[in-house]
């Protein structure tokens, strides 16, 4: 059987349109990487040392015959003008995240797309992060009981990057930059409609988009969710924390340093004793005995069936269905509207998503 090869070009050759060419595509012997189009000189330049064609315009990319898919890694304003063009040209695409800014814009892109027969398919990459998959394994598996609460953060203390992600026209801040991430694991993970939001912005850096925030999830099956960004935090607090009926879970950063604690069945436990707590006793907060616990390692990390560039090839060859769905993209950008319209209005807002 032959190996068909692809030709790929990349809109705007920035920090993750290079990170694509030069890590992420290496992988893959069916996808070749042949020019791209960027704006600025400085990026061409780099683009022509690395032995890339550079395109004049979009246009000219778009008319090359010999491309079959277009990445596109622009500021996200302009993700859905460019995604459009580069599907009525007959090209598939990946965007990356988030795909656009309102879920009315990802809407249209899936329409164009049903209507030309191509592929578009976005980066929602984090899906692969080996945290995530140990965490989606502990829930999967139920190594701490069922899981009735998830904290899921990620704190920085550099602010916003100083470039275009401070600024609300090209859909800056840390919801739609860091938040798209963090709501597409837990929806992928955790099968079940979310049916009410809360959610805070902060400001404290004054920009005109919020550079981290707090929200707040209770979804149908009775999970609630904390998710957490942060970009002034000089302490950072656990990646994952996961509280299961018969035990905790917690991952402090994507190093996977972490534990499971589990409740020990085999043996009854003694009645808690009291312990000095400040200017006071408590039993009810102290700590279980020690036969009543046992401490387990994490597990090795799930796996997905395919990386994304493999699982591109098999959608476009049509030997299998995507592993990042476009509703489910569309579901994400619904919950940060909802995210937004809370912090609004501050109150939460009851939903069936």
């Amino acid at each position: 059987m032959t190996t068909r090869t692809y030709n790929l070009a990349v809109v705007g050759y920035g920090g993750m349109g290079s990170y694509h060419v030069d890590h992420l595509l290496k992988s893959n012997p069916q996808i070749h990487v042949k020019g791209i189009f960027d704006i600025k000189q400085e990026r061409n330049d780099v683009a022509l040392s690395k032995g890339l064609q550079v395109y004049e315009s979009l246009d000219a990319l778009l008319s090359d015959k010999s491309i079959h898919i277009v990445l596109i890694a622009t500021p996200n304003d302009v993700h859905k003008e460019i995604a459009i063009k580069a599907l009525k040209a007959h090209k598939h695409v990946v965007c990356e995240k988030p795909v656009t800014i309102y879920a009315r814009d990802l809407e249209e892109i899936m329409t164009v797309a049903e209507e030309t027969g191509q592929v578009f398919m976005v980066h929602q990459n984090r899906r692969w992060d080996e945290d995530f998959l140990t965490v989606k394994k502990i829930y999967n598996e139920k190594m701490t009981g069922e899981i009735f609460h998830i904290e899921s953060r990620v704190h920085g203390a550099n602010g916003i990057p100083g470039d275009w992600r401070h600024l609300k026209k090209n859909g800056g801040g840390m919801v739609l930059d860091w938040g798209v991430h963090l709501l597409d694991q837990l929806l992928f993970m955790i099968h079940s409609p979310v049916t009410s939001v809360y959610a805070n912005l902060s400001y404290v850096l004054g920009d005109e988009v919020d550079d981290g925030f707090q929200t707040y999830l209770t979804f149908a099956n009775g999970i609630t969710a904390l998710v957490e960004v942060g970009t002034t935090n000089f302490i950072s607090l656990p990646r994952w924390y996961l509280k299961g009926t018969e035990g905790t879970a917690i991952i402090e950063d994507w190093g996977l340093n972490g534990k499971i604690v589990k409740q020990n069945k085999d043996i009854i436990a003694s009645a808690p004793k009291p312990i000095k707590a400040g200017q006071g006793l408590t039993k009810t907060m102290a700590p279980p005995s020690e036969e009543a616990t046992t401490m387990v390692n994490l597990p090795a990390a799930s796996v997905l069936s395919q990386d994304f560039y493999d699982n591109l090839v098999s959608v476009i060859e049509g030997r299998t269905e995507a592993i990042v769905k476009n509703h489910e993209v569309l579901r994400v950008l619904k919950l940060m509207e909802i995210i937004f319209e809370s912090a609004e209005k501050n109150e939460v807002v009851k939903t069936s998503l």
